[in-house]
């Protein structure tokens, strides 16, 4: 079978920016880097991984290009197989593509179809929107719903006869 994908540029222009993707259920995470960076004009030399993610696009486990992890046990590109981790019940990943400028894609299964007798896979099918020179800046905000305030614990700093260091002391 083949997957077809929508990857698109997380970015706070007006207009979008995606490639439409084919490629093989059988192909690897590192197969759909290989094609979401070409498509995009990058030369693929920077680390990148996928996350899974679920329907409101929350990050989820990472699949990485190279094994960083102290113990070994990162799951790899390489070793994955995209039907082990997008199927019609589970169509997102987040894509992160050069950590130092974090180009972040969303891509999104949009179909499962036969393949098609003499068209190479993968294949590039669809062109939206040029890709800035720069990648979009990230703004990282807590949730407002976050109640807890570290500073608000009532205590008068300029008291220090009443800080109790030595019951408090770890």
């Amino acid at each position: 079978m083949i997957y077809r994908f929508r990857v698109i540029l997380d970015n706070d222009t007006d207009e979008d920016i995606f490639r439409d993707l084919e490629i093989r259920e059988t192909d690897t995470l590192e197969d759909l880097h290989n094609v979401v960076t070409q498509s995009f004009g990058f030369d693929g030399t920077e680390m990148a991984s996928f996350y899974i993610s679920n329907d409101i696009w929350e990050q989820g486990e990472e699949i990485s290009l190279f094994d960083l992890s102290d113990d070994g046990s990162a799951r790899l590109m390489n070793e994955t197989s995209l039907d082990s981790v997008v199927h019609e019940a589970q169509t997102k990943l987040i894509y992160v593509y050069d950590f130092m400028s974090m180009w972040t894609f969303y891509v999104e299964l949009a179909e499962i179809v036969e393949e098609t007798e003499g068209n190479d896979y993968p294949n590039l099918m669809f062109v939206q929107g040029q890709v800035p020179d720069t990648a979009p800046e990230k703004v990282f905000e807590a949730d407002e719903d976050d109640l807890y305030n570290e500073f608000d614990d009532e205590i008068d700093l300029d008291d220090y006869d009443n800080l109790d260091f030595n019951e408090n002391w770890n």
